[in-house]
């Protein structure tokens, strides 16, 4: 366990646990986290190194620590803000010191329980870099990275047309670093044991441990663990859901081998994503939950793209039908023309995400489909629900 020590929230045992963060140059630190391997923890698995040459090499970078978690399945960044504040913080403070950057912030969803915390550890602390802590409106698309440059810039977490990424035009049009808070946290001890000593455990290509939340628990693993490993058994089940709302379910048979790597599950059609992974009982119907999410995520985009506004609720609405009827072929056919035409037409990933999640669910659960359109639904139904799905957002997105 590298992450989730019994160190605790106050700067005096943290210390006592991690000692003193001593920053060495700028270049010495980006080339140590370059031989660590370290890949980003918040999403797509980017080189962590590779985004901090890019945004070291421009004018007045600025640094963003993202610890929003908007996945509802996720509680991986709420647990290490909570019980580890500070090694997120000296993340944050190694990565400002390393691309030369002078302004950093770091965003929380609006009502978390870390916020106290966050804002006690930084009392406590005497950063060269001032941190400025932002509210989040907690809504889904609101903590992609663009959002949160634009929530920064205007006050407004709405997701922004891409390029420039970021990294290239961020923060008032300069390039912005941002990083998960896991992926700081991992930074901040790098720094103090070296790449080697990160190396040491996990997968050689995918190097480290990571945080990952299986089923609303959140524990440490090492990378290149297995499915099977981390749910203890696969009997019982019928699927796995690997990613959050916009990763992809995979069947029992397809997890038993898999990897926590984005490798193998990209290589799988999946994601790792967020780090979430939900067994799916086989008194449960995979139809009826993804017809519960797809609802959900469409709920939550942002009203300013076609592909989201209108794509996503017509998806959603095909899926309820599948799940629970009344069904007819020209839905079905519908469906399949909208999860084509959707993808890469919004100004984020949103709808590219909630379609990836829909198609494997018509994959994986083709034979439920199948029942489904038949006219025999199966008894899962009834079940109770298994996916977590916040309640109904009321707020804005300011």
């Amino acid at each position: 366990m590298r992450l989730l020590t019994d160190a605790g929230p106050s700067l005096a045992a943290h210390q006592a646990c991690h000692g003193q963060l001593r920053l060495a140059n700028r270049q010495a630190i980006i080339d140590e986290v370059d031989h660590s391997g370290l890949l980003g923890r918040g999403g797509a698995g980017f080189p962590t190194a590779r985004k901090m040459r890019t945004v070291a090499a421009g004018s007045k970078p600025v640094v963003l620590g993202n610890g929003c978690e908007g996945e509802p399945a996720s509680g991986k960044d709420h647990r290490l803000l909570s019980s580890h504040p500070h090694l997120v913080l000296d993340g944050l403070q190694a990565a400002a010191h390393a691309v030369g950057a002078t302004e950093a912030h770091l965003a929380l969803h609006r009502g978390s329980a870390a916020l106290p915390l966050v804002r006690k550890a930084l009392a406590e602390r005497r950063d060269v870099v001032q941190v400025t802590v932002h509210e989040v409106p907690p809504r889904y698309v609101s903590s992609e990275e663009s959002a949160l440059v634009n929530l920064v810039n205007t006050g407004e977490a709405r997701p922004t047309f891409t390029p420039p990424r970021p990294f290239e035009q961020g923060i008032r049009r300069r390039p912005t670093l941002i990083n998960n808070v896991e992926t700081l946290a991992h930074l901040g001890l790098i720094v103090r044991h070296g790449a080697d000593w990160f190396r040491s455990v996990g997968d050689p290509e995918e190097p480290g441990t990571q945080l990952i939340t299986v089923s609303g628990t959140v524990v440490e693993v090492p990378t290149g663990t297995t499915l099977k490993a981390l749910l203890g058994k696969l009997s019982g089940l019928q699927a796995v859901l690997v990613g959050g709302y916009f990763g992809t379910w995979v069947s029992a048979a397809q997890a038993h081998d898999l990897t926590l790597t984005h490798r193998d599950l990209r290589a799988a059609g999946g994601a790792l994503g967020a780090g979430i992974v939900v067994g799916l009982p086989e008194a449960s119907c995979g139809l009826l939950e993804t017809a519960r999410v797809a609802a959900y995520l469409a709920s939550e985009n942002a009203h300013q793209c076609g592909p989201c506004f209108n794509g996503l609720p017509a998806i959603a609405s095909a899926v309820k039908a599948l799940a629970l009827g009344p069904w007819d072929d020209a839905t079905m056919s519908d469906l399949d023309r909208w999860l084509n035409v959707v993808p890469g037409r919004g100004a984020c990933r949103h709808p590219d995400g909630a379609v990836r999640f829909v198609w494997s669910a018509l994959s994986v659960f083709a034979e439920d489909v199948a029942r489904h359109r038949a006219g025999q639904p199966c008894a899962g139904i009834q079940a109770p629900p298994v996916l977590p799905l916040p309640r109904p957002t009321s707020g804005g997105w300011r």
